[in-house]
Parts: C-alpha cells; structure tokens; sequence
C-alpha cells in the first residue's frame, strides 16, 4: 500500500460505505463523523450489516478537521450532502498541513450528487475529483450503515479529474477502489457521469410523498423526461454519450431487518436531517430557468418537499405540474 491516508469527511451511507470497504483492504483512513454517530463509531466500531452477515469496522474517528493533523499524502474525500458541501469545504479549505501548505493544496474527490459541488471545491482546491456513485447503502441508525451489496460490486462509481480530464491520482484511486470492492469507471467528463446520475436522482423525493405505486412510477417517468429535456438544453446530458449507469455488475441482496428501496432523501427525513432537494430538483430548476424554459413538476416536488405544510401526496404533485404545462418556455 502506499503512504495516502483517505480522509473522508461525512460518516453517513457513502462515507461510511467508503471506509467500510477501504479499511479492510488496508487502506488508512480516517472517518469525519459528528454527533451521536460518530461517538458510537468511535467507541464501539462502524457496524456494517450485509447480505451475508454483520461486520464491525474498527475505524479511526475524529468529529471536525480541527481533530486531524493533515499529511502531504492525504487525499480528502467529501461525502456530506450536497447542502453541507459548502460549510465542509469552508471548515477544511484553509486547515493546514503538516510541513507546510493547506488543505485546500490537497486532492478532494466530491461524491455528492447534483451538479453544484464541483464548482464549490475549485473555488478552493486546486485539485477536485468528482465521483459519482450508484450504491443502495443507507444510514438512518447511529453507529450503523446497511450495505446490501456485495464485491465486486458494493458500489459503482465513476470518478474523473474536474472539470474534466485523467492523470495519475485519478488512476490509482480507481485502483484503490477497485481492490476495495467497488466496480469503478474512470471518465474524462466527469460532469456528464453527474449529469446522468442526476436523471435518476430527481425522483428521489417521491418516498415521502403518499401514494400508491403505479403512480409513483408515472410521476419518476415524467420527471425524469423532464430533467432530460432541462439537462439537454443545457448541453449537460448527450443521451448518445452519456455513460449507462445501469450498465454494472451492481446486485441489491435482500439484509435481514432491513426494509430496502429507500434512497438518500427519505433517509434524510427519517434521521429528521436537512433535504437535498434543492441540489436535485432544484438543480433542474435552475438549468430550467437559465434556459428560458419551465421545469414545473421538479420545481413542484422541490416545494412539496420544501414546505412543511405541504399536502405531501402524489395527487398534489402531478395535476400542478400538468396544469402548468410541462417542458415550455418561461
């Protein structure tokens, strides 16, 4: 192994799904965790329940970058919410690092999904690496994730040097990742690997809203086509180029106790933390109006999901949106 320490800033799903597979295959890592969770991580160990049985991954902890002595070597792995990127970014930009320099001299690699993270890192990091990854863990229990997924597959990731381009780091840490247990693509576009994990994001939202299924999967269609129409006018998403993020060797295995199909934002509302739907609907929002055109159906489920007083139900979402007159010009 080398001397890179893998700092990973954000103990949730994908963090935790990080370490979960980097520590054991002898990589130093050290979990960014806050809170309740990361107190019982720290003590106790990250359990990791899977489809053949429960782990738990001795992992070291520390709960803001004021606990860690940055390395020359070190290689900073965001793994908050996207609505928490920019607060992790200002706390861990101008850290500094043994030897002299910042952190912000330091490779990150963002994980978020939407299009917003990038930017925000290059603002202060001169080197970003944007990763985009398909995983079905989930975290909604301090001191524990569920990871249903087993190698060579716990997770897909496509990963590539923003804004775009490979070199060497970009290189090994596929390899590092691949030895990890994950099926990982390195990409010259990042963006469009964002850009395509988006489409699928946009119905994340619908778990919270009551229904039953049939409508549900008309609403993710529609919105969907929508996001495809916005993410095309913005030359963000060529469907012919656009790597197929279904295409992995990717399988969803049954954990025992756990209720599976339940993605990042309903996570989110369950632990009774802050939503990401300002950077997934309300990213198709914005490129929306950018263009001159309207995204009523993901600007209606932004809302939904934004206002507490809201009438979550898919009957309120799809008769506004069709009302509205989906795809026109503003």
């Amino acid at each position: 192994m080398s001397e890179r320490r893998y700092v990973i800033i954000g103990g949730g799903a994908i963090g935790g799904a990080l370490a979960a597979q980097l520590v054991p295959a002898g990589h130093d890592v050290v979990l960014v965790a806050r809170g309740e969770h990361g107190r019982v991580v720290a003590e106790h160990g990250l359990t990791v329940r899977r489809p053949n049985g429960v782990d738990v991954v001795e992992i070291a902890v520390a709960v803001s970058s004021a606990e860690v002595r940055l390395r020359p070597s070190d290689v900073l792995v965001l793994a908050t919410k996207a609505q928490d990127a920019e607060a992790a970014l200002v706390e861990w930009a101008w850290q500094p690092v043994g030897g002299g320099g910042v952190a912000a001299d330091l490779p990150i690699v963002t994980f978020q999904n939407g299009l917003a993270t990038e930017d925000l890192a290059l603002r202060r990091f001169s080197r970003v690496y944007g990763a985009t990854i398909a995983i079905a863990a989930s975290f909604t229990t301090p001191g524990e994730i569920v990871s249903p997924s087993l190698p060579p597959a716990v997770g897909a990731i496509w990963v590539g040097r923003y804004p775009s381009g490979l070199d060497d780091l970009a290189r090994s840490l596929v390899d590092d990742l691949v030895g990890a247990g994950f099926h990982v693509t390195a990409v010259d576009d990042v963006r469009q690997a964002k850009a395509a994990k988006l489409l699928g994001n946009v119905g994340n939202g619908l778990d919270l809203l009551d229904g039953d299924d049939a409508a549900r999967a008309e609403a993710r269609a529609v919105l969907k086509e929508e996001a495809a129409v916005v993410l095309g006018a913005a030359g963000l998403l060529s469907p012919a180029d656009a790597p197929d993020l279904s295409a992995t060797p990717l399988k969803v295995l049954p954990v025992d106790g756990h209720v599976g199909g339940r993605l990042s934002t309903w996570q989110s509302f369950a632990r009774g933390a802050s939503s990401e739907v300002d950077y997934l609907n309300g990213e198709i929002v914005l490129l929306a109006r950018r263009a001159g055109l309207s995204a009523p159906l993901n600007e209606r489920l932004q809302r939904l999901l934004g206002d507490a007083t809201a009438d979550r139900t898919l009957d309120a979402l799809v008769p506004q949106a069709a009302a509205a007159g989906s795809f026109s010009a503003s």
